[in-house]
């Protein structure tokens, strides 16, 4: 699947709320889990759109590729890929592989990740993503338009 636009995204963001994550990830809503880690990233790299953006958009895998646990990473990567670009796409793939080489953004990435599952905070809502989310489909989509 190839997201369009940010909104296709963030249709997809908002059906995550509500759902529960797989057995073993704890049990946490994946729309909330989404949002805290993003705002965790947010507080630790306030300039690092990109890695924040990553953290969010982790959400959308199960909702892709439902029961195949170890193909959803990949599948929210290749989704995201043409709307927020490469890098994103690769946080979101090698965020989800255990195995994948540390570098100092997966690292805080998984860290954040894990943060998100436990941490009771407010974390926003959805909306207050969009901006982000259009600044880097602007900068990354291959047509240069966002919806």
């Amino acid at each position: 699947m190839e997201l369009r636009g940010v909104e296709e995204l963030m249709d997809l963001l908002y059906a995550c709320r509500g759902t529960r994550s797989a057995p073993g990830r704890g049990g946490a809503d994946p729309h909330l889990h989404a949002l805290r880690t993003a705002a965790l990233l947010r507080r630790s790299r306030p300039a690092d759109k990109e890695l924040q953006v990553a953290g969010l958009v982790q959400a959308i895998g199960p909702l892709l590729r439902p029961g195949d646990r170890s193909a959803q990473p990949d599948c929210a990567a290749d989704a995201v890929r043409p709307l927020l670009g490469e890098r994103v796409a690769h946080l979101v793939r090698a965020g989800g592989h255990p195995a994948a080489p540390l570098d100092e953004d997966l690292l805080r990435l998984r860290q954040a990740s894990e943060e998100g599952r436990d941490a009771a905070f407010d974390a926003g809502v959805l909306e207050d993503w969009r901006t982000v989310l259009e600044l880097l489909a602007a900068r990354n989509s291959r047509l240069g338009a966002v919806d």
